[in-house]
């Protein structure tokens, strides 16, 4: 699962049942999109003049 659709009145509709365990859903400039959370890690959300411009992902592990 990667894109969520509004549908015509401006709605976002979501299953959970649909989504990964743990998830992030961001919302910027009428598009929505989930993404699932690493493990171990840190995901970024990168914005410029208030949009989001890129989503990073970093993961990591314990030693």
């Amino acid at each position: 699962m990667g894109n969520l659709v509004f549908d015509g009145q401006g709605r976002l509709q979501i299953d959970i049942m649909d989504l990964p365990a743990n998830c992030v859903v961001v919302i910027s400039e009428g598009k929505a999109k989930v993404r699932e959370l690493p493990k171990f890690g840190e995901y970024r959300i990168v914005t410029h003049q208030g949009k989001v411009k890129r989503m990073r992902r970093e993961e990591g592990e314990e030693f």
